[in-house]
């Protein structure tokens, strides 16, 4: 289990990972939902010797749409006491329209952003780095039907299984998933990842590794 902290901000490279939704399965009230893409997340980053923490709106212990249990690290209240190298927000729905209507989600990415530090998103997720005025002036992906049908004239969509625009990165799905990780361990390398310790892990090679980011230019 992870120290969420008590105010003393982080020392070594974090990400927070705000899994967070309103279970399908479980009584009403929001609830921790890791899919696919959260869970690969979090697993390649702390492969890569990252400090991830997940965080939950309401109770840590928490029953995903599938019946899945998963214990969050830390409340979102508590995570909010520390700062972070990174904000991810996993996508999928109903959660990220839960993201997108929680007031401490936009404070936290507003805040890392004016810090000029790194946030991302992924599949639905990124609608909700839009309606934060973070994707204004960049590029983007997301997963069909939510970036590019939300009329942003000044943010480019491109579709692409990632993208790095900035301190912006954004991933189309689930089957871009380990991409999207990889992109992470790449822009925060210099925070303390470990790209060849990932690469081991993996089962691939730091060449491939390097090669596989460089397809998407990063």
């Amino acid at each position: 289990m992870k120290d969420c902290g008590s105010g003393t901000p982080a020392t070594r490279a974090d990400t927070i990972e705000n899994l967070i939704s309103k279970g399908y399965v479980m009584r009403a009230g929001r609830v921790l939902r890791p899919t696919v893409k959260g869970v690969r997340l979090i697993d390649i980053l702390r492969r890569a010797d990252f400090d991830v923490v997940t965080a939950s709106l309401g109770d840590k212990a928490v029953t995903a749409a599938h019946g899945v249990s998963v214990l969050a690290d830390c409340t979102l209240d508590e995570a909010l006491t520390r700062d972070y190298d990174m904000v991810v927000l996993p996508g999928g729905l109903p959660g990220a329209d839960h993201l997108d209507n929680d007031a401490r989600i936009h404070q936290i990415l507003k805040k890392t952003a004016d810090s000029r530090r790194l946030v991302g998103a992924i599949c639905a997720a990124p609608k909700v780095l839009a309606n934060a005025r973070l994707l204004d002036g960049k590029k983007a992906t997301s997963y069909p039907g939510f970036v590019d049908k939300m009329n942003l004239p000044s943010t480019t969509y491109t579709g692409s299984a990632v993208e790095k625009d900035g301190k912006v990165l954004t991933s189309r799905g689930p089957g871009t998933a380990m991409d999207f990780a990889l992109a992470i361990i790449e822009a925060l390398e210099k925070t303390g990842g470990n790209k060849t310790r990932a690469a081991d892990l993996l089962g691939i090679s730091r060449r491939n590794l390097i090669y596989k980011l460089r397809e998407y230019g990063l």
